[in-house]
């Protein structure tokens, strides 16, 4: 089965629509698609051709869009590369990859000198060359590959296919309803799958995108409150930080401001209260990278009821606990069309299916009412004289504290007890961390309540804001 070119099908059913908005300028989807296609002839000047795979490193700009856009005219395999991370490491992915091309943003070229890239100056400056354009896409067809954050050992190159950009778009759609004037802001990177992501429904939906090269809580507030936007996309922390602008502000957030999806993690209660209390709802979501953004997401007829909860599985996909009973806590299993069909590179002969399933390395259970709550990452348990104990529980309970900003807790080894939890934080009160281990053993067993507290400036965090437990271990 095919679908049809999804940049030609928008121009042509509204072309007219508002597609993207960055900075003071704005595009159709009509002008996007010609600016896609002469993109794609000069990349076609370059030898690439739908056999391709070449790697992108670019920051979050429409440039960047438009080249995205014109790679998938062409038909080639993207690969996305992280900006934040350092030479070796994008050097490692590009080698692993074994990309035909490298394809990067002028100020981003001497990160990956050593592989000679065209800059997007040089692609633009080419003369454009004669390409053939697909009317039809084949459902398999790999779109994108992107690395695993690699929260754990090497990066994984993850294969993403239309099918499994199209299926997250039409789930997400069946969950949230769409609306001609829904306007996505993006602040989260494109070379995550959160960001991507957002540009494939914009796509599929003929939703506008309002752009931004980074996460700013200042400038996200006052889209909030613009009402120009009507969804966005945050992890906890960027939550904070932006209900932290609107309330020292005292901004009144826009009506038509309907809903923030939040990934990448458990997110405190008090933050969904605090949230409410602004008009704002808050959807927790659970999905990876090898998931094409979501699989679960929290309704919002249960969003009140079901606080803490990542939601029921997206129509089109199943979720399971390996072998567990209900309530009780073991890893992830998910099946469905937006999973990928497998890796790429050093990991190419892993299975990811087992029987249709893939196993995600992440604890959680399921309520009586077949609700999903996330526990944490399976490699981040430690086991405390016998007992499991969860890094994202303690976190938690350690972020409902008024002057807790960020938490990251990390196994400590211990000669009576193996391991033992110990915390660090981002205080905004220094002299509240004598009372820390108090607050927590009025909300936790003793064995969970960390041995350690220690302040810190700024938590270790990958480009999508996750934190790196493993990173913390090395601060000991």
């Amino acid at each position: 089965m095919t679908y049809p070119n999804w940049l030609s099908q928008r121009a042509y059913l509204t072309g007219n629509q508002l597609a993207l908005s960055f900075g003071e300028d704005e595009w159709t989807f009509k002008q996007v698609n010609k600016l896609a296609l002469d993109c794609a002839g000069k990349l076609a000047h370059f030898g690439i051709t739908e056999n391709s795979r070449v790697a992108l490193l670019a920051k979050s700009n429409a440039e960047a869009v438009f080249v995205i856009y014109g790679c998938m005219h062409i038909g080639c395999e993207m690969v996305m590369l992280n900006e934040r991370l350092a030479g070796a490491e994008l050097a490692y992915q590009i080698e692993d990859a074994k990309v035909d091309q490298v394809f990067v943003d002028s100020e981003l070229y001497e990160k990956v000198a050593a592989a000679q890239p065209v800059s997007f100056k040089q692609l633009r400056q080419a003369p454009s060359a004669d390409f053939k354009i697909n009317s039809e896409w084949a459902k398999d067809r790999t779109v994108s590959i992107m690395y695993t954050s690699g929260t754990t050992g090497n990066p994984k190159g993850v294969r993403q296919t239309a099918e499994n950009h199209f299926s997250s778009a039409v789930s997400s759609a069946l969950n949230l309803g769409v609306s001609p004037d829904d306007v996505w802001l993006c602040t989260v990177p494109l070379f995550h799958i959160s960001g991507f992501s957002i540009l494939m429904r914009s796509l599929v939906y003929g939703m506008s995108v309002r752009l931004y090269e980074k996460f700013d809580a200042a400038v996200c507030a006052d889209e909030l409150c613009k009402g120009q936007v009507t969804h966005s996309s945050m992890v906890a922390v960027t939550l904070d930080q932006v209900l932290r602008e609107i309330e020292q502000r005292e901004l009144r957030v826009s009506p038509r401001f309907k809903q923030i999806l939040a990934g990448g993690g458990p997110v405190p209660v008090s933050y969904l209260q605090r949230a409410e209390a602004h008009g704002i709802q808050v959807l927790q979501t659970y999905g990876m990278t090898e998931t094409s953004s979501q699989t679960t997401t929290l309704q919002p007829a249960d969003a009140k009821t079901k606080i803490g909860s990542a939601g029921k599985p997206l129509f089109l996909y199943q979720v399971k606990i390996d072998g567990a009973k209900t309530g009780e806590a073991g890893e992830i299993l998910i099946k469905g069309p937006q999973v990928t069909p497998g890796y790429i590179g050093k990991f190419k002969d892993r299975a990811v299916q087992k029987d249709g399933w893939l196993a995600t390395g992440d604890i959680g259970y399921l309520d009586a009412e077949g609700f999903l709550f996330v526990v944490d990452r399976r490699s981040d348990l430690l086991v405390s004289g016998g007992e499991n104990v969860y890094p994202a529980e303690i976190e938690k309970v350690l972020m409902a504290h008024p002057s807790v900003r960020e938490a990251g807790v990390c196994a400590m080894a211990d000669s009576t007890w193996g391991e033992v939890p110990a915390a660090f934080v981002v205080l905004d009160e220094p002299e509240v961390l004598d009372e820390l281990a108090e607050f927590c053993r009025g909300q936790l067993a003793g064995y969970k309540v960390p041995k350690l507290f220690r302040v810190v400036d700024e938590l270790p965090r990958n480009a999508s804001n996750k934190l790196l437990r493993r990173e913390l271990k090395t601060w000991l």
